[in-house]
């Protein structure tokens, strides 16, 4: 049982492939593969590539749940789950491009991938300097937001697969609904792991001065004894009370 979280994690990657390598078929962009499917081979590796993304997309919430809830915390899951994390998001994105050009989720699509990679770079570069940047409630709720934006992206590029209704009234409003939550993904968040790099940094900074002279070795801890002290220091030097 304490290898559980670890299989889980595993799973996702498998998973995560599974869903590329079909929609990449289903597309037409697998050799041999593509070339011997009947259109309703095409919408039923659609349909499994969308719940492989679903069930991988489950497995992100409960492996890390499960390792700390029975304690099985370890360095291999620790190394797998991010890198499952961004293989599920790049291989959907390269998955939804590949099924056909579709303008309005090339840009976020690319920021998200540009995030995914730069966030790696800063934890790499911050691991070599001793700086951990741990994941946070904001984190989190970016994970979710974007694997549900996602999920819906594949159910629109897939509409005909899941045999939903193709009347303008239907589709129109499905289709500005779900690629206006593609764009709502990745603007607010851009910031967060920076910020929380800027924070980590200033910490290791103040870790790292000097500590401040204690109080009653010259200098006053407080605001009020600061004062004091430049009294006492006046009236000493110049014979003066500025007071």
């Amino acid at each position: 049982m304490k290898n559980l979280p670890n299989i889980l994690t595993a799973s996702r990657l498998v998973l995560a492939l599974f869903m590329f390598v079909a929609l990449a078929a289903a597309a037409g962009a697998v050799p041999w593969v593509s070339e011997r499917l009947t259109a309703e081979d095409q919408f039923r590796l659609e349909r499994w590539a969308f719940w492989a993304f679903v069930v991988a997309a489950v497995t992100d919430f409960f492996d890390g749940w499960l390792a700390r809830k029975m304690d099985a915390v370890t360095v291999w899951g620790a190394i797998l789950d991010p890198i499952g994390d961004k293989i599920l998001v790049c291989g959907a994105l390269l998955g939804l491009m590949a099924l056909g050009p579709n303008a309005m989720i090339v840009l976020p699509a690319g920021l998200i991938l540009f995030r995914e990679f730069a966030v790696s770079a800063l934890r790499e570069v911050g691991a070599g300097k001793g700086i951990k940047l741990p994941v946070t409630v904001l984190a989190k709720w970016k994970t979710t937001l974007q694997l549900v934006a996602i999920g819906a992206e594949m159910v629109l590029a897939s509409w005909a697969a899941f045999g939903l209704p193709d009347t303008p009234d239907v589709v129109g409003p499905a289709t500005l609904a779900i690629h206006g939550l593609l764009w709502l993904a990745f603007p607010p968040l851009w910031r967060e792991p920076l910020v929380q790099l800027a924070g980590e940094t200033q910490a290791d900074r103040q870790r790292s001065a000097p500590p401040a002279p204690a109080a009653g070795i010259g200098v006053p801890a407080t605001r009020a004894g600061m004062t004091e002290f430049k009294r006492s220091a006046a009236v000493a030097i110049l014979n003066v009370d500025p007071l």
